[in-house]
């Protein structure tokens, strides 16, 4: 009784006069009051933890965006993403991308970290994400999305699931270069593509990014790609989430801390385009001091 009158006295007096003869209305009533201080108790508990902070701050704008990761695993550092900030108006799934930096150029790889087995529908829907993603960095998409068979070769439902997710991204934005279901190699090898199958939409296009049938076989690629390949992977990129939130992989190099961080900033502007940063900076007051050391210098 102690405890309630604490968190809500008035409502208690209010109360009183109609509980005289109705315990069971009180006891209702005590127990709401009690799990509401018991959840703030636990808010304030998981609140401890950096990675909620961390989030919190971004959410109310108290930092433009976050980076974490290195010591914690994969799933830790999404949720509280996910639970505090929240996907894009009209995201369902979140999906995670690697950039690739190889010989040849930049190749986007999607989803190497999230998704496990997606549907067609969840599938399509990484695939417009990835594209809209890749676009930021002034690069026109040319997606594969890779399977087993090539265009019908097998009647598997892994193969036409693969077809049906093309279907629907097609209907989504009918100008996005992409093609599937295709094997791996047949999507590198034009001569092979032309030959074979003229009909594809990325005959004698250099394809840049590849989608992937389920979490299994793009978590592997990347990493083939990254150890025998020679590839210097950035990521992963978190696609979907409202506000700037990307995560490290577990125990990565100062190199690539230094890239995500890069890749961040670029995705926090890019999220926050009505703020007027160039006139904030002037108002601050660094800016004028660091702008008096430049005249005295």
């Amino acid at each position: 009784m102690v405890l309630t009158l604490t968190v809500c006295p008035f409502l208690i007096r209010a109360m009183k006069p109609r509980m005289k003869n109705d315990s069971s209305i009180l006891k209702s009533f005590l127990r709401k009051e009690i799990a509401a201080v018991s959840m703030f108790m636990n808010l304030k508990k998981i609140m401890r933890d950096r990675n909620y902070f961390g989030c919190m701050m971004v959410e109310c704008g108290d930092a433009d965006a976050m980076i974490s990761g290195l010591t914690k695993n994969y799933p830790d550092t999404i949720r509280p993403a996910l639970q505090t900030i929240g996907t894009e108006e009209g995201v369902k799934k979140i999906a995670g991308m690697y950039l690739m930096l190889t010989k040849k150029g930049a190749l986007f790889l999607a989803d190497t970290t999230v998704n496990f087995n997606p549907t067609a529908e969840e599938l399509a829907e990484i695939t417009l994400q990835v594209a809209r993603e890749v676009r930021q960095f002034n690069i026109v998409p040319r997606i594969a999305m890779l399977s087993y068979s090539n265009f019908g070769s097998s009647d598997s439902p892994e193969a036409r699931l693969v077809s049906e997710a093309r279907r629907i991204v097609k209907e989504k934005m009918p100008s996005l270069i992409v093609d599937g279901e295709m094997q791996a190699n047949v999507a590198f090898n034009k001569e092979l593509l032309k030959e074979n199958y003229p009909f594809s939409e990325l005959v004698d296009k250099d394809v840049n990014t590849l989608v992937f049938p389920n979490l299994a076989s793009g978590n592997i690629a990347y990493n083939i790609l990254k150890e025998l390949g020679g590839a210097d992977a950035v990521g992963p990129i978190l696609l979907g989430l409202k506000k700037p939130v990307h995560v490290l992989q577990l125990g990565s190099s100062v190199h690539s801390i230094v890239n995500m961080a890069l890749i961040t900033v670029v995705d926090a502007q890019i999220k926050c385009k009505s703020a007027q940063t160039g006139e904030i900076v002037k108002r601050s007051s660094w800016w004028k001091r660091f702008k008096k050391v430049s005249r005295d210098i």
